[in-house]
């Protein structure tokens, strides 16, 4: 009994000690949320400097965000982009070009084999779902990224939620204030 009151003790003293707040970056388009940026998730960023960067944040201190532990001040930051290869966009667009290019190559076989004229070999119906496969291929193939430019409709925020860090004054050229003599 005494044991369970000691285990059930050190259980209630954890959330006292322990420290799960993280720093966050948050991506917002005229003040609305779009995406919230955290240690351990991945993100693809362009740097002011013109160069593409794709990681994992490892580390978000002092209004810098560590991608693969390489330190970007926030304001470093020119665009970041969404990646929409995980719903398989790529291959889903070139399977609806294949099969649009397969309605067609069918109709034309179909016509071959019932001695049809050449310009009958394809009805408008054929044209059509061709055309529909065949396009919406090609909208899917090129829908794998969208760019949020930071500027004027987008801005990115860090926000320090760390308690031990207070947060660093961006305006350095403020004097100290002096006690009045």
């Amino acid at each position: 009994m005494n044991m369970k009151k000691i285990f059930a003790f050190f259980i209630y003293l954890i959330p006292l000690i322990s420290l799960a707040q993280t720093d966050v970056m948050i991506l917002q388009k005229n003040g609305s949320n779009i995406k919230t940026y955290a240690p351990g998730m991945d993100i693809m960023m362009k740097t002011v400097y013109d160069q593409w960067l794709e990681g994992t944040i490892t580390d978000m201190r002092n209004d810098s965000v560590f991608v693969n532990n390489n330190p970007f001040h926030v304001k470093e930051i020119a665009a970041i982009r969404k990646n929409f290869s995980k719903l398989h966009l790529q291959s889903g667009g070139t399977i609806l070009i294949v099969a649009g290019v397969g309605v067609l190559a069918l109709n034309v076989i179909n016509g071959l084999y019932t001695n049809e004229p050449a310009g009958q070999w394809i009805k408008p119906s054929g044209w059509i779902a061709a055309g529909a496969f065949i396009l919406a291929g090609i909208i899917m193939r090129n829908a794998r990224y969208t760019t949020y430019v930071i500027g004027e409709k987008y801005s990115l925020h860090y926000l320090n939620l760390r308690a031990g860090n207070p947060p660093v004054e961006s305006n350095s050229s403020s004097k100290p204030i002096e006690p009045a003599k």
